[in-house]
């Protein structure tokens, strides 16, 4: 007779596995806790980037996801009429029917949207409903105000957020500024908000930071990396660099794709640096380039946790960020492992980068100081901390 207790159930849902940080989060999880919990994953589009990282076996796939679910783009275009409604009835529906499949016990779902759709799905199911985790991975009301077409549906989009994430049995934020924020912009129970920073695979990244870069500019260079829109702020960033004239002995080398692009280009000729500033594109290896870098620059109007400036941090380059809501402040502590400027202020990014591009000695400092500082965000303390989370919730369950 065998004794042993089926480990708990865990289903994460997604939409797709495009994105960044929250997609590389939920294939760790999927991956690296397989064992000790039954883990699934619960996609609407098979479609991603990381999909060649996730265990393939333990995915659900909608099967009408590349019909309904091409939620690719820019977050305004899920405001139109037909995409609004098509979402609300069919999405719901896929993850119900994925939730009654594999009855967990707990389901953990990523970002706002899926956050949403999955409290739709959990509507009415009784006893049969798991516990319900809601992970936010970004500044909400800066989201809700980047993608609404105006004022009123802003207004409307923030309360239903709201009112979807007070059904959630926990709210997980990845950053200490986020949680505190989350509850006080959603006006959310503090007793459900859980934090728990991205993962960060050091070990992995230091061996990828050792690999080859053909390609590379015949001159020191500067980075940054990130999708290439409005959130990101890489104009600001274009202009600080011609500002601080480090273009006299720097390239500016941008990692990332985006509907900017071309914009960018424009303004990067108009500045007069054109010939210094290189768009690379989506790499799968950022890691080489981090390494080789003078210094790593995120200029970001906000964020939730900026997992691409801890992975720099892991591989020995020094760091100028914005102090933007949220997240920098997990990793940046002035003066000791980076150096923070105040958000669209091209000027003291500018005066910023020329002090730390003078100062060798300091660029090392602050290097030695982040590679310690980044132990604390190692991918196998984090996942014992959503480890901890699966345990609490599934005792909760069973009260």
């Amino acid at each position: 007779m065998n004794n042993t207790p089926t480990p708990p159930k865990v289903l994460l849902l997604l939409t797709s596995l495009h994105g960044g940080g929250a997609e590389r989060v939920a294939v760790h999880l999927l991956n690296r806790l397989q064992g000790r919990f039954d883990m699934r994953m619960g996609l609407l589009r098979a479609s991603g980037p990381y999909l060649d990282q996730a265990d393939r076996s333990r995915l659900i796939v909608a099967p009408e996801g590349e019909t309904h679910f091409n939620f690719d783009g820019p977050n305004s275009a899920n405001y139109r009429p037909g995409k609004l409604v098509g979402s609300a009835v069919r999405a719901p529906l896929a993850f119900r029917r994925m939730i009654r499949e594999t009855q967990p016990d707990v389901v953990l779902s990523f970002l706002k949207g899926t956050n949403l759709l999955v409290w739709l799905a959990l509507m009415n199911m009784g006893r049969a409903r798991p516990r319900w985790i809601a992970r936010e991975g970004n500044n909400v009301l800066a989201v809700i105000r980047e993608e609404a077409p105006n004022g009123a549906v802003a207004r409307a989009s923030r309360d239903l957020t709201a009112k979807a994430y007070r059904r959630a049995d926990a709210v997980l934020a990845n950053s200490t500024d986020m949680a505190a924020g989350l509850i006080t912009d959603l006006d959310l129970d503090p007793a459900k908000m859980r934090m728990i920073n991205n993962p960060i695979d050091i070990d992995g990244i230091r061996e990828a930071a050792g690999e080859s870069l053909p390609g590379a500019p015949n001159r020191p260079f500067i980075l940054t990396a990130g999708r290439l829109e409005y959130q990101k702020a890489h104009e600001v960033l274009l202009r600080a660099f011609a500002r601080s004239e480090a273009w006299r002995t720097h390239a500016l080398v941008i990692l990332g794709k985006g509907s900017r692009l071309g914009e960018l280009h424009r303004l990067a000729a108009q500045l007069g640096i054109g010939e210094y500033v290189r768009f690379i594109g989506f790499v799968p290896n950022p890691y080489a380039w981090m390494a080789r870098a003078d210094l790593f620059v995120l200029p970001s109007r906000w964020e939730g946790f900026p997992t691409v400036a801890a992975e720099a941090m892991a591989c020995g380059t020094p760091l100028l960020l914005t102090d933007c809501r949220f997240g920098a402040r997990d990793i940046v502590e002035p003066g000791v492992t980076g150096e923070l400027v105040p958000v669209n202020d091209e000027a003291a990014l500018a005066t910023e980068i020329a002090a730390l591009l003078a100062s060798p000695e300091r660029r090392s400092a602050l290097a030695r100081a982040g590679r310690e500082k980044v132990e604390r965000f190692r991918l196998e303390r984090m996942l014992e901390a959503y480890a901890a989370l699966f345990d609490e919730q599934f005792a909760a369950r069973r009260r």
